[in-house]
């Protein structure tokens, strides 16, 4: 359940963020975000709940793999949660334009185009700090994939899947290559995470085998 909440909050998240962000045009993007303020503060909120679900998330997966090898889930732990701290602090990068395009008296002395790029510059390092995310992201879902295919009680295929989603978010090593191919990585991405969760919420990790596999590590 954790799982699906995760999904829908990260989802809802970048809907909310579609149209607002106007590349290369500061005074566009400003008009947007004062316009659709609420939407640009519920993204932010919605992101950081993301954030604190994969977690828990993070935490759960721990424990299911952990007999598979400890290890492993150990290192996948670190990566997820490195990859969370960093997502957690770049919201301080995605409200911060708010904060400059505000109008507030002690930023009168900046002419409009001025704060205006300088709000699209904190919505650049937000963006920079994300595929930094996505990479550790990429990271945990190569190991979790690992696990799974060594796993007796999940479906080898899953496994498959979540290490292919991971291969995908690590090509945000190169930014150029990744936001090439973002269609295709999203699509994967979002395949691997929906089969996994659906898998895990309806039907459940074998727990018998779960529990030989356990008790012979």
């Amino acid at each position: 359940m954790v799982y699906l909440l995760y999904f829908l909050t990260v989802v809802s998240s970048a809907l909310f963020m579609r149209g607002i962000i106007v590349s290369g045009d500061p005074a566009a993007t400003a008009t947007n975000i004062l316009t659709h303020e609420r939407l640009f503060r519920l993204s932010a909120a919605v992101g950081l709940i993301a954030t604190a679900l994969y977690i828990a998330v993070t935490v759960l997966f721990y424990g299911l793999f952990k007999p598979v090898n400890k290890t492993v889930s150990l290192l996948a732990a670190f990566f997820s949660l490195v990859g969370c701290a960093i997502q957690a602090f770049s919201s301080l990068f995605q409200v911060a334009p708010l904060a400059v395009l505000e109008g507030s008296p002690y930023l009168s002395v900046f002419k409009a185009d001025q704060l205006q790029a300088v709000a699209l510059m904190f919505i650049k390092l937000n963006v920079q700090a994300t595929y930094t995310y996505l990479v550790f992201f990429g990271l945990f879902n190569l190991l979790i994939g690992c696990l799974i295919f060594n796993s007796t009680f999940l479906p080898r295929i899953l496994g498959v899947l979540m290490a292919l989603s991971g291969l995908g978010w690590l090509t945000f090593l190169s930014p150029s290559l990744a936001n090439y191919l973002l269609a295709y990585i999203e699509i994967l991405g979002i395949i691997a995470e929906a089969a996994l969760m659906l898998w895990l919420l309806v039907k459940g990790a074998n727990v018998e085998r779960w529990k030989e596999q356990a008790s012979a590590a």
